[in-house]
């Protein structure tokens, strides 16, 4: 056996002293997610769509929405996406305190926005109007409670990454987070607009 050979066997061939991140992938991988969401949405959208004219002798939407209180739910969901987006700009001048406040701003707007939706679903069930009252209200609970389901995570997700930064500051691994929940946030901001002209404006108007 010659020393090349020997020399083979006693160093190891696949070694690495760090974790191996391809760059873009994690981008790559939450558009994927982000599209599967789409799909889920979609979906509600459709079934809205199909149910939505079906009361069952039941209230409609003119008897039931309030479009002053809507938009001003709608308004602290806008309000929190431009307030994200002052946070990423913070972050790309690597001012941590200034990205915090923001990201603290755009997590009130967020409450705010869930305090008032639940807010609609206490009052349309306390009035008789609750998701098994007709097949237009489990649609509308179902796609509305959806999104408020995402938003309420996307609440929990921004309260993480403000402990992150907070610990860690504004590392790559922390700008690549706050990237993934900015195009989750917006896309949240692009559906919303989505139920407040098809679900809201449409059933009050149509």
């Amino acid at each position: 056996m010659s020393d090349q050979t020997i020399d083979r066997a006693e160093k190891p061939e696949f070694y690495l002293t760090e974790d191996h991140h391809p760059e873009g992938s994690t981008n790559l991988g939450f558009w994927l997610y982000l599209m599967s969401d789409c799909l889920i949405f979609a979906v509600l959208f459709a079934t809205h769509g199909v149910l939505g004219r079906n009361y069952a002798a039941g209230p409609s939407p003119a008897d039931l929405f309030d479009l002053p209180i809507v938009a001003l739910n709608t308004s602290m969901l806008l309000l929190s996406s431009i307030t994200y987006g002052f946070a990423m700009l913070q972050m790309e001048r690597n001012a941590k305190a200034e990205t915090l406040f923001w990201l603290a701003v755009t997590g009130l707007f967020g409450a705010a926005f869930i305090g008032l939706e639940l807010y609609e679903f206490i009052h349309l069930i306390h009035e008789g109007a609750g998701p098994t009252r007709s097949a237009f209200l489990s649609s509308f609970f179902t796609l509305v409670g959806t999104h408020g389901l995402h938003v309420t995570f996307g609440i929990i997700w921004l309260i993480t990454l403000m402990v992150q930064v907070s610990m860690h500051g504004l590392v790559e691994a922390n700008r690549r987070r706050l990237m993934c929940l900015s195009m989750f946030w917006h896309f949240l901001d692009v559906v919303w607009i989505g139920v407040f002209s098809f679900v809201y404006l449409l059933g009050v108007v149509g």
